[in-house]
């Protein structure tokens, strides 16, 4: 028998080719502020969800100023954008950075609470506003979690997670994934990868069902990155990669991030790197770090990264994923250096000092990370 768990399920989805022009479906009557970013304008990705609002009478507030790594700044001039127009509802439409902003800013809008009484777990307690999330990436999950992140001044990463930041509404359209560079795909896919393997791996609140959840998440992943990397308009491998990304998330909603994650945060706030370009630069070696604590997990894993493993001893099949992994993020083109986004050896003393700060989430790895641990991987991927 499993420890006792409690477990929540997310969003309602609504998944399938078109599916963001049912948006005004799921919003009650009013304004409407919608959060995206300029990229997402400009590449019309938006029109569709756009139209079917304006043509169901609401009105529509679109605040497209959203950056990657959102500045509290931001949130704030999100926050007041919808106060202008009294929202009665709040889409987010982009990748991570527009959904955590739009999560957050729902939230401060419907509940009133002041964003620095809320900051940690379970400090949100309020309602806010009717939220639909609509990802245009296959990566973050962040449609699915509970989990906003924003940037504070002096680069510093700080979260809110509760429940109460849960949209009502997630939307899986692959074609808003269509015209995603290849690398985009391949950062953002990975990204949801380390989510489902981090939850798989937690060292707390890890339960039957975010391990259900993860594992199948991993195998549709797994199976479609490349074919989505090389095959940009198949429509099929899109859909599996968003679905993928929407179940890590639910997992890892449930059984939370770790040491991968931990050590991310620092690339994106120091360095800027793109979130999940910093996740796969950190994994190979926060995995082999792991792997006294995390081995039979990681066994378990392994073949469904790779389906030639299964068979093999459980050794053999933990160190096939770490390998696996490596190699998917080599085909795919990716960096796999901290020396090539930048980083030199004179800063890996600020960002193992960085790291550190992300308690919420060191305290999930499978084994300790010190600060002297921290510089050594920090180092070891230069």
């Amino acid at each position: 028998m499993s420890a006792p768990f409690s477990f929540t399920y997310g969003p309602r989805v609504t998944c399938g080719e078109g599916s963001a022009r049912r948006v005004a479906d799921m919003l009650p009557d009013g304004p409407v502020l919608f959060v995206t970013d300029r990229q997402i304008v400009s590449l019309g990705l938006a029109e569709p969800a756009l139209e079917a609002l304006r043509t169901s009478g609401r009105p529509v507030a679109v605040f497209d100023a959203v950056e990657a790594d959102p500045s509290r700044a931001t949130l704030e001039a999100v926050v007041a954008a919808g106060q202008d127009i009294a929202a009665a509802g709040v889409v987010g439409f982009g990748g991570g950075s527009p959904m955590d902003v739009a999560k957050l800013a729902a939230y401060l809008l419907g509940s009133g609470d002041d964003l620095d009484t809320i900051w940690g777990v379970g400090n949100a307690r309020g309602t806010g506003l009717p939220l639909v999330l609509i990802p245009t990436t296959a990566g973050t999950g962040s449609e699915a979690t509970p989990v906003s992140i924003i940037t504070l001044p002096g680069d510093e990463k700080r979260g809110v997670s509760s429940p109460a930041l849960v949209a009502g509404n997630a939307v899986l359209d692959p074609a808003l994934t269509l015209g995603l560079p290849s690398a985009v795909t391949a950062a953002t896919g990975m990204d949801a990868m380390v989510h489902a393997i981090e939850a798989y791996t937690s060292r707390h609140l890890k339960n039957p069902l975010s391990d259900m959840l993860a594992r199948e998440a991993l195998t549709l992943l797994a199976g479609n990155l490349l074919i989505a990397c090389t095959e940009p308009a198949n429509i099929a491998a899109r859909e599996a990669m968003l679905l993928g990304a929407h179940l890590a998330g639910v997992a890892f909603a449930n059984a939370p991030v770790a040491g991968v994650h931990a050590l991310a945060y620092p690339l994106g706030g120091r360095f800027h790197v793109p979130h999940g370009l910093s996740n796969v630069l950190m994994l190979p070696h926060v995995l082999a770090f792991n792997m006294s604590a995390a081995l039979p997990l990681y066994a378990q894993l392994g073949p469904l990264v790779d389906p030639e493993l299964a068979g093999l001893g459980g050794q053999a099949q933990a160190q096939g994923l770490l390998e696996a992994l490596r190699n998917m993020a080599e085909t795919a083109g990716m960096p796999s250096r901290l020396a090539e986004v930048g980083v030199s050896r004179a800063d890996l003393n600020r960002l193992a000092a960085d790291a550190m700060l992300q308690e919420r989430l060191l305290r999930n790895n499978p084994r300790p990370i010190t600060l002297d641990d921290a510089r050594q991987l920090y180092e070891a991927a230069l």
